[in-house]
């Protein structure tokens, strides 16, 4: 009966997150045996080290962004994955990028594969949205942090991809000139920016 009490709680609970970590167990006070028993019987997949969903769940192409939001919080997509979100590339990554704050180690995640950025300060911590995918809050540079952004690394992505990335945000009103501005200090890409920015507000 406890077993069985243990895994109808485990599976509420992953019904309400749309996800299940090995540490939640330790929230509802359930052994991690449970999963193994679960994952026996066909009532979760396995999808990650000590990450697991409902089998079968339809989940959308953010897929990878959620399981990297659930295992890695600190993880904020940026660069060509965050340019990919907004739709202001053509660029396929073939790496989810994610920035971390100065000094934190790559995250240890066996898929989807990832390329990490370290960031500091108000470069880290501003232009941060938030959306809901798949059960999981996905954690999202801004447009106009992620044209800036792909400006301060344009020797990574290519100033191609930030010029193109520029040019999509301001044709699509997905950044205004003062935020990108506004970015562009905080990122010290200002006098960088300065010349391209110019340009594309007098098209």
């Amino acid at each position: 009966m406890e077993r069985s009490s243990h895994a109808q709680r485990a599976l509420a609970l992953l019904h309400k997150q749309g996800f299940l970590r090995t540490r939640d167990l330790d929230t509802i006070g359930a052994p991690r045996v449970v999963l193994t028993r679960l994952s026996t019987s066909g009532q979760l997949e396995r999808v990650g080290r000590g990450l697991y969903r409902l089998p079968g769940n339809p989940m959308s192409e953010k897929e990878d962004l959620a399981t990297i939001a659930v295992k890695v919080p600190k993880a904020v997509f940026c660069l060509l994955t965050a340019l990919q979100f907004h739709e202001l590339t053509t660029q396929l990554p073939r790496q989810v990028w994610i920035a971390m704050p100065r000094g934190s180690h790559t995250p240890r995640i066996e898929h989807p594969p990832i390329k990490m950025v370290q960031m500091a300060g108000d470069a880290y911590a501003l232009g941060i949205d938030e959306h809901e995918r798949d059960g999981a809050r996905l954690r999202i540079y801004s447009a106009a942090k992620t044209v800036a952004d792909c400006f301060k690394h344009r020797n990574q992505i290519g100033l191609d991809v930030a010029i193109e990335a520029l040019k999509a945000a301001w044709k699509t009103r997905k950044a205004s000139a003062d935020d990108l501005w506004r970015h562009a200090k905080v990122c010290r890409v200002a006098n960088v920016m300065r010349p391209y920015l110019e340009a594309v507000s007098h098209e």
